[in-house]
């Protein structure tokens, strides 16, 4: 008697997310089966990962980075370039973080400007996140989307108290938002519901459900990752069935375990290998719980990931 591997029925599929022109798009989500069970359904479009890249050098990274980004970290294009032409990035995540008020106070207008110019120099899909208060966030990402109409760029991010200049941005101008939630599937759910009541397409829609990094409650993390895809998908709650995305290198970059130096801990071994397993460690977790999109930053981890990804898939 041979033996039959038990398999799950699903009922629901996870939408399909476009970024980027046609010329450059990238579709993510679609799957209809739970992360890498492409025994069990379709799985069309592979997770992705996105590259970090600051609107100015960052002042809190390690040292380690130096010998990987420090001729780019004063231009963003070339930052840019050198992310996808030497590190293979899928896409490229721009961080502005100028526009807040403690760091430059960047003007809508000037942050849109800049990030039409980095999505004109690549030729990858751009997603653009924002620092500081969300009402400052919400003007400039209306000017960001003006400036780069019918490009599918993916905006972060909204939420409950502040969804509607941004999603309404991105309904005049074809592009797309993160709806940011704190790993709760039921505010989840409801920023979503609220999204859709105001007119924006449920397939223009990814959800940032938190992140955090290994050892930091990454355990929370990956339960309500699994709690949206299992509604998602077996439970076919429409509500869930937006792609993932995990903005998660900044959450790794910055624990003790990681930023501490050799020098105040040197039983703890190479500050760099540490950082590189941590953040390859913490991204297979947001694998398997079911992210279609990862931020990422240490170009080893990123390698390693990319390797992870093909091989499960």
């Amino acid at each position: 008697m041979s033996f039959q591997v038990p398999k799950n029925t699903y009922t629901g599929k996870i939408n399909v997310l476009k970024l980027g022109k046609d010329n450059i798009g990238i579709k993510v989500g679609g799957e209809a089966a739970l992360p890498f069970y492409s025994f069990e359904g379709e799985i069309p479009n592979k997770p992705i990962i996105a590259i970090e890249v600051y609107d100015s050098k960052p002042t809190d990274w390690p040292q380690v980075f130096s010998k990987y980004y420090s001729d780019v970290f004063d231009d963003p294009v070339k930052w840019a370039q050198k992310s996808i032409s030497k590190y293979d990035a899928d896409a490229i995540c721009l961080k502005l973080t100028r526009v807040n008020p403690d760091a430059g106070d960047m003007s809508p207008e000037d942050a849109a400007e800049l990030s039409k110019t980095v999505r004109e120099s690549i030729d990858r899909p751009l997603i653009v996140y924002g620092t500081g208060p969300m009402e400052k966030i919400a003007e400039v990402m209306k000017k960001v989307s003006e400036k780069n109409k019918d490009s599918n760029i993916l905006m972060g991010w909204v939420e409950e108290d502040n969804y509607k200049t941004t999603a309404a941005a991105a309904m005049a101008y074809n592009n797309n938002v993160v709806a940011l939630n704190p790993l709760d599937v039921n505010m989840a759910k409801q920023l979503n519901i609220l999204l859709t009541q105001l007119g924006l397409s449920s397939d223009r829609i990814a959800m940032d459900p938190s992140s955090s990094g290994l050892g930091y409650g990454i355990e929370y993390c990956y339960s309500a990752m699994e709690r949206l895809k299992i509604a998602a998908l077996i439970q076919d709650d429409k509500m869930t069935q937006m792609p993932i995305i995990n903005n998660i290198a900044p959450e790794v970059w910055k624990v003790k375990e990681v930023k501490e130096s050799e020098e105040n801990y040197p039983q703890w071994g190479s500050q760099e290998e540490r950082g590189i397993n941590w953040e390859t460690i913490s991204c297979m977790s947001m694998l398997l719980s079911g992210t279609d999109i990862l931020v990422m930053r240490h170009p080893r981890a990123i390698s390693l990931i990319k390797e992870i990804i093909k091989d499960l898939l």
